[in-house]
């Protein structure tokens, strides 16, 4: 089996597990479900910290777990909620210009700090869009397809016609080429979302196209970790993807701004 026919079994049953998890369980089961899987993510991040030993990885992953936890009860919702979401906005401005000044050290303390700053936003974010009445599926797989589709727009239009680098010292395969692929990409979604949630979109559409930029700077940055720690990919849990940091990269970017923007429309409201 070639890798790109691997990778799309992997997306479309992933996909269906995901739309399960959003539309057919109860909140408190989905909220379980996707707190396990952002859970691995975070133990997959502590190979990034060169943690030699099976008990340190171990330790890490459970203390993140632990601010997960707490994060969800205590700024999930109101002004609490808003200031997680710009240091989650700042941590991803300050991971752009690392991302310029690359090839530099990570020493392993910061970079366990660094994973915190990763996860725990984008678990709060995601799981107060879930907790919403009526259509907070909707909103989840919403940004989740906006982040997908500049995916797979940077993806074939990189592959044919990817000339100019984007970030070579980070990732050599993207390129500039890619990027206005996965922004067309976006743009069709963020119209689309205009169209089914009722909303202008000269609201949705630049915020498609914002959401999708810092995308690739969560997919650059955790690939300048997996770089520093000397690794090809974060792990093995979805054949022709990788582990979870591998697929869900973008994603953590991406959500944390996704719902502090579409908060601003009021419907995010708790």
């Amino acid at each position: 089996m070639n890798q790109l026919l691997q990778r799309i079994i992997t997306a479309v049953v992933l996909l269906a597990v995901l739309l399960f998890v959003f539309f057919r369980l109860p909140y408190a089961a989905a909220i379980g479900i996707l707190g396990l899987f952002v859970t691995m993510a975070a133990w997959e991040w502590s190979a990034f910290l060169l943690l030699r030993g099976f008990f340190s990885r171990i330790a890490y992953t459970l203390l993140v777990l632990v601010m997960m936890v707490i994060a969800l009860r205590m700024l999930s919702t109101g002004p609490a909620f808003t200031a997680l979401l710009w240091v989650g906005l700042v941590w991803w401005f300050c991971a752009f210009v690392w991302l310029l000044r690359y090839p530099t050290r990570i020493m392993p303390s910061i970079g366990a700090v660094c994973g915190v700053l990763v996860i725990v936003p984008a678990w709060v974010a995601l799981a107060s869009l879930l907790s919403l009445p009526d259509r907070g599926g909707e909103y989840a797989l919403f940004v989740l397809t906006i982040v997908w589709a500049a995916d797979v727009g940077a993806y074939f239009i990189g592959r044919r016609f990817g000339r100019m680098k984007l970030a070579p010292r980070v990732s050599p395969g993207k390129t500039w080429e890619g990027f206005g692929g996965g922004i067309a990409g976006a743009v069709l979604i963020g119209a689309g979302g205009a169209w089914w949630f009722g909303l202008s979109p000269w609201f949705c559409v630049p915020m498609a196209v914002s959401v999708a930029m810092i995308s690739v700077v969560g997919d650059l940055t955790v690939s300048m970790f997996k770089r520093n720690a000397g690794l090809k990919d974060s792990g093995n849990l979805f054949p022709g993807h990788g582990g979870v940091l591998d697929r869900f990269d973008s994603v953590t970017a991406a959500v944390p701004l996704f719902a502090l923007e579409f908060g601003w429309t009021g419907l995010l409201a708790h």
